[in-house]
């Protein structure tokens, strides 16, 4: 599809990647993009449409659908990192991630599907991670949900193939932004990001590799578990040296 003279609605388009997406996707011809937040007030870009937005609430999801019955590409790029272990960490902190990285991901798909087929079919973007593929101390919750919500992604790019909506999955490792603050490494700027996933849309691409740390991570998969593993271990220590 063409982002020119698209109709977009963008999720967590108040900071970050979010709000990144909704300024390229103006600067790149959007006719009109909607920008959705919890708090909508701390929205402060020029030229969007904002509108109120909880992913984990399905009267929110609803709503949202419902003003914006014109849109044409859905990016799903809201999501939390709550630092939590999966064995010893608290259950309530994991159920939350998945409620917002997987299910409130697959609400709105699930809300928005039906106004993408009538407007043409369209596209989506779910905003995932270098983390599908690998786990780490600290962040087995967030590891969780992104490889769900990268199987969720598979999954529903089969079941909207035949409404002709096209479903890109976005992996990344870190881009400059709060979420990643802590980490005094190499980092995607958050435009650069959007602007790689757009163009992936635009050739129809089902999946982008946003970065070199993604594709790296995507190249060892073809290894047995203890090598693939143990790879990870020395890119991370590499990464944090």
């Amino acid at each position: 599809m063409d982002i020119n003279n698209s109709v977009a609605l963008v999720t967590g388009a108040n900071r970050g990647l979010g709000r990144a997406f909704a300024q390229r996707l103006l600067e790149r011809g959007a006719r009109k993009v909607y920008a959705t937040a919890r708090r909508p007030e701390t929205v402060d870009l020029p030229g969007v449409e904002v509108l109120p937005l909880d992913i984990t609430t399905a009267t929110s999801v609803r709503a949202v659908a419902e003003a914006a019955p014109d849109v044409t590409l859905l990016v799903n790029n809201a999501g939390i990192q709550t630092g939590t272990d999966l064995v010893t960490g608290s259950l309530e902190a994991v159920r939350h991630e998945v409620e917002t990285n997987v299910l409130g991901h697959l609400a709105m798909i699930r809300e928005f599907a039906p106004a993408l087929g009538r407007n043409g079919g369209g596209a989506i973007v779910n905003v995932l991670s270098a983390m599908s593929w690998f786990g780490t101390r600290g962040a087995g919750a967030y590891h969780l949900t992104k490889a769900a919500a990268w199987a969720m992604t598979n999954g529903v790019r089969l079941e909207l193939a035949e409404q002709g909506t096209l479903v890109t999955a976005v992996h990344l490792g870190l881009a400059d932004t709060d979420m990643s603050a802590g980490w005094p490494v190499d980092k995607i700027a958050p435009s650069d990001l959007a602007d790689a996933a757009l163009d992936g849309v635009e050739a129809g691409a089902a999946e982008v590799l946003a970065d070199q740390w993604s594709r790296d991570v995507k190249s060892r998969l073809t290894l047995k578990p203890e090598e693939f593993n143990a790879a990870m271990d020395r890119a991370l220590a590499a990464l944090a040296a």
